[in-house]
């Protein structure tokens, strides 16, 4: 870490340890918060978002006032949500795979739909209040699904054909989809689960401490225990990002490393239960998970640009309100009679509305706060990151493209 003056703003540079330690400090103090503000818990707002608003605003007044800045070294931030992916994986067995079955495929034609509508939406409200078709889809699917990497390059493309604003009004776009996915999704699903007394499937609940699941299998977990514990992560991290590397040029895009070392480490968890190579002890990887997680959604809100939303000017902001509105009454009204009207799928329209308008990790962090409150839902842990991470990319990509070719003159993709 290091101080500098440079034109007389005061530059705070902090290296990947010292932005991860800064991370870690305000999870905590987001948990301390949260534990004192009961509304917090109450409406499911997660412990990283309460942290890494606050630390927000503390950059946003010295962008204001031009007398200090941070900046953040983040190459941590993805290894963190690819070890949390891969912990998915491991806590998942084929029984409960198999229940997933015909409901993975009902949510990801869901997830499909809705990304059409939101361009659908993007351009209505564009021709009732003159907004240039360009800035209106930035404001709809390509930001709201796609995210900040999606609206980075729609961005710099259309700034080249001449709507200079492009990069500004995807990168806001995606900055308000984000922190909408992670406070609205938590109380969705909370007020879903108090109005009709929902429940977890019993046979699904696999909370429970280190000590319970230790005596259960009759073994203490000893110290080379939690290393193989540990090694199985990390091997499941390198070979899954390999292998996604391989289906990425096979299919001709860009293939989630997250998601092949889920794939890897689903598999290993199986065969593992037959063969018994090592102690497999799911409260641990579940344990180190959660802190996985919860360290990479305060990196990712802390390091945003506040001010990035003065990109969010005129219609653009009409748009992206009616998005936001959107997912909240489709999730609550349609999604959640469409996903069998019971605790899974409450959960799941919480991850709807984390991925639908910001992440695929919005969308856990989302159910994960859920979890803490009312219980897990395995299903939901499964389903959503498989859609929100690469298939609904298969129908929102070209169907998005085809909105821009036929609405956006000039437009070659």
């Amino acid at each position: 870490m290091s101080i500098e003056m440079l034109d007389s703003v005061l530059n705070i540079n902090a290296d990947a340890v010292m932005t991860t330690a800064m991370a870690a400090v305000l999870l905590l103090i987001g948990y301390f918060i949260k534990s004192k503000v009961s509304i917090l818990n109450k409406y499911c707002i997660p412990a990283p978002v309460v942290g890494g608003f606050l630390f927000m605003f503390v950059t946003f007044a010295g962008h204001v006032t031009n007398t200090f800045k941070f900046n953040f070294t983040t190459s941590f931030q993805d290894p963190f949500m690819l070890a949390f992916f891969t912990t998915v994986g491991l806590g998942a067995s084929f029984s409960l795979l198999k229940k997933g079955g015909i409901l993975l495929v009902i949510y990801w034609a869901t997830a499909g739909v809705i990304s059409i509508f939101q361009n659908v939406i993007g351009i209505a409200v564009s021709k009732v209040i003159s907004l240039e078709a360009p800035y209106a889809l930035l404001a709809s699917a390509i930001s709201m699904i796609g995210g900040h990497g999606a609206a980075g390059a729609y961005g710099k493309t259309f700034a080249e054909m001449g709507y200079s604003a492009g990069i500004e009004v995807g990168a806001a776009a995606a900055t308000f989809g984000l922190i909408s996915a992670v406070l609205v999704g938590g109380p969705l699903a909370r007020r879903l689960i108090v109005k009709y007394d929902l429940k977890p499937d019993e046979d699904e609940n696999f909370e429970s401490d280190i000590d319970t699941v230790n005596a259960s299998t009759g073994e203490k977990l000893a110290s080379l225990d939690v290393i193989k514990n540990v090694t199985v992560i990390l091997v499941c991290m390198a070979v899954g990002t390999v292998i996604s590397g391989w289906i990425g040029k096979l299919i001709g895009m860009s293939f989630p490393t997250y998601v092949g070392a889920m794939f890897v480490a689903v598999i290993v968890r199986n065969v593992n239960e037959g063969a018994h190579f090592y102690n497999f002890s799911f409260s641990l990887v579940d344990g180190i998970g959660d802190v996985m997680l919860s360290l990479y959604l305060a990196i990712a809100l802390m390091t945003l640009k506040l001010w990035e939303l003065a990109g969010l000017i005129g219609g653009v902001l009409i748009v992206v309100l009616c998005q936001v509105l959107f997912m909240i009454l489709i999730a609550y009204f349609v999604v959640f009679r469409v996903l069998g009207k019971n605790y899974d799928a409450a959960v799941m329209c919480a991850g709807l509305c984390g991925h639908g308008l910001g992440a695929t990790p919005s969308a856990i962090v989302n159910m994960t706060s859920v979890k803490d409150r009312y219980g897990m839902s395995r299903r939901a842990f499964m389903i959503v990151p498989i859609v929100g991470a690469f298939l609904v990319d298969i129908i929102y990509q070209p169907q998005t493209i085809a909105f821009i070719k036929f609405f956006v003159k000039g437009f070659t993709g």
